[in-house]
């Protein structure tokens, strides 16, 4: 396929791209050997998903990486995946597919631009500083191109930037927008100066769920690059079964995938634990990015009271101050956040639907969805723990 003086090519496997051109487009601020804004997007986050078959045949997510050259030069590319089902998406489209089913069309297979099995906003047309607005145009055009020439019922941009849903939609694609739980740093110098935000009744209830956690029987560590060693990844895989099992039947991601964690992504992670006689009994995976923490797994083998938001939520807060982070995204859903601190932001995604009628009514259905997300957002913003004060500076 070509536009201009444009080439697209698909590729299988990232490997064909290969990790300089894709880190050059994906994480341009951490060539010079600084920590990319977004780790999810970088060539060894998503070849370790490649290398662990979490995604690939029998997956539902199978790689079709666009890549973008002007001349001799890679401008672009993005995470492309043909997918066979809606799993592991999190801005979810069940009900479309129904529908259109009901009506006797086919919606899968669709095409996915996402972060396999990630609520995590970032970019998801990845260019080098420079070629934004032309490749993101040839990326978006090839790929609904491609969707075209395959039948294919869709083409879906899940939690994209703010700057690419204003592309997007220029070029046709329609918007839709759901909601998170963040937390924001606002200079503080430690977890008290945080509570100090907080109005008197909710200060104290969080004390007294650290108090209560605290107490299980055991003691909690956080652990980053090197700290993490090859035995605690058992833990975290006992603990990711449990959680996915209980949430969504299978889980997403293979064993394999955690040892190619300790291996080529450890000093991406920070581990918070629960130690019981020495021995994990819960624990917390996140991401670190140039600006954020990112929560993404939790389980445990024994339940104990508060031990969730201490690990999940309060430890994360703490590793933000002393990194000097400037937010905490704690992952999909989950109202509980207010009460902590992490207040509703709005998330988005851009969609294209083949058939002209099915999109004229799914647009009329997203234009009442994003009515209602930014009014519960203003609500739920009011019932936050913060003052008064404070909370109209939030808004």
């Amino acid at each position: 396929m070509t536009q201009s003086a444009l080439t697209i090519t698909l590729h299988e496997s990232l490997a064909e791209i290969g990790a300089a051109d894709w880190d050059a487009c994906a994480c341009p601020e951490a060539m010079a050997g600084g920590r990319p804004e977004d780790p999810f997007t970088t060539y060894r986050f998503l070849k370790a998903l490649e290398d662990s078959h979490s995604v690939g045949t029998g997956t539902g997510w199978m790689p079709r990486y666009p890549s973008v050259q002007q001349g001799a030069d890679l401008i672009a590319c993005a995470p492309l995946y043909l997918k066979s089902h809606s799993q592991g998406e999190y801005i979810f489209d069940h009900n479309w597919a129904q529908a259109y089913e009901r009506a006797g069309g086919r919606y899968y297979p669709k095409l996915q631009i996402a972060v396999p099995f990630t609520p995590v906003t970032g970019r998801r047309l990845l260019t080098r500083p420079g070629f934004e607005t032309v490749g993101r145009a040839a990326l978006m055009q090839g790929a609904v191109e491609l969707a075209e020439r395959g039948g294919l019922s869709s083409l879906h941009l899940t939690f994209c930037t703010e700057a690419e849903v204003v592309a997007g939609t220029a070029l046709g694609l329609m918007a839709r927008r759901s909601q998170q739980y963040h937390w924001v740093n606002r200079g503080y110098a430690d977890f008290e100066a945080f509570l100090g935000d907080l109005s008197s009744r909710k200060r104290k209830a969080i004390r007294k769920e650290r108090a209560r956690a605290q107490g299980f029987g055991g003691e909690i560590v956080t652990l980053t690059g090197d700290q993490i060693q090859l035995a605690h990844w058992d833990a975290i895989w006992t603990f990711y079964q449990d959680t996915g099992a209980r949430k969504w039947g299978t889980p997403y991601l293979t064993r394999a995938f955690f040892d190619l964690a300790q291996e080529r992504l450890r000093d991406d992670i920070v581990l918070v634990l629960a130690l019981r006689d020495g021995h994990p009994v819960a624990g917390a995976m996140n991401l670190i990015g140039a600006s954020a923490l990112y929560g993404r797994y939790w389980g445990c083998i024994e339940d104990h009271p508060c031990l969730h938001f201490e690990l999940c939520y309060y430890r994360a807060i703490e590793f933000a101050i002393e990194r000097r982070l400037r937010r905490v995204e704690a992952g999909a859903q989950g109202e509980h956040k207010l009460a902590r601190g992490y207040l509703p932001v709005p998330m988005h995604s851009l969609h294209w639907l083949r058939d002209p009628g099915f999109a004229e009514a799914v647009a009329h259905y997203l234009e009442a969805e994003r009515a209602a997300v930014d009014q519960d957002i203003e609500i739920l913003t009011t019932y936050g723990p913060f003052r008064k004060t404070d909370m109209e500076d939030h808004e």
